[in-house]
């Protein structure tokens, strides 16, 4: 099944220059490029028990990621949103552990994707405003079902603590985790934090990220989520 075009699109790309549009950033409780947030804990079962007492859904199990050392549990907030349950993957020990989850004595937000359209003209506004990433990168992991899903990311070589996404496109044959993932669920606010809030707001804009940015001691993801009775969880880095 061909991945649905975003309703909006928030980059575009002008005579070789990456352009932001014009919006209003207070108007957005999350951001809607926002593909999926990575909720890290050091044990996969843990984290599935975390989320399904505090939301009244139980996440599923999505596969692992070969040579990542990671897999995951899958957790749909809507159309094209997903929260990403990530933890170590018991046969990958010895593998790099990206997002620290081996050391996490709680869950707690890690990192977040956005969907940016055309990730290969993403990548040439970019690079015509010498902004360093790298990518794109492909990638994939098997389902539990044996169907393959594909996707490409990019990522900025300063992503200022992860609070900036990396950016997602997913095969155009491939389903959108948010479609099958277990559903009741959805994202009511999501926003970063940062000593340097002004530097990081202008970060935003230029990469086309309408996403609440807010002052605080130390760099912060942090998200609220509701579940189908009501029930409440937020998390936060």
């Amino acid at each position: 099944m061909p991945r649905k075009t975003p309703r909006r699109t928030f980059l575009a790309l002008a005579g070789g220059a990456l352009i932001a549009p014009k919006f209003s950033f207070a108007s957005f409780n999350f951001p809607t490029m926002l593909d999926h947030i990575l909720l890290g804990c050091s044990g996969l079962d843990r984290g599935i028990a975390f989320v399904e007492q505090r939301t009244g859904v139980k996440a599923a199990f999505g596969g692992v990621h070969p040579g990542r050392g990671t897999c995951n549990a899958l957790l749909s907030l809507g159309e094209m949103h997903y929260l990403e349950i990530i933890a170590p993957d018991p046969q990958q020990l010895e593998a790099s552990d990206v997002y620290g989850v081996k050391k996490l004595t709680e869950p707690r937000l890690v990192s977040w994707a956005a969907h940016p359209g055309d990730i290969t003209q993403f990548a040439a506004g970019l690079r015509n405003r010498g902004i360093a990433f790298e990518g794109p990168i492909p990638g994939s992991r098997k389902r539990p079902n044996g169907r393959l899903l594909q996707w490409q990311t990019l990522r900025l070589k300063d992503d200022h603590s992860k609070m900036l996404p990396f950016f997602i496109e997913w095969n155009a044959r491939t389903v959108h985790p948010s479609a099958d993932a277990p559903g009741g669920c959805k994202i009511d606010r999501f926003t970063i934090s940062s000593p340097n809030d002004t530097e990081l707001q202008r970060l935003c804009s230029a990469l086309g990220l309408d996403v609440r940015v807010e002052h605080a001691e130390k760099p912060q993801l942090s998200a609220r989520i509701s579940g189908p009775n009501g029930v409440v969880m937020q998390v936060s880095s």
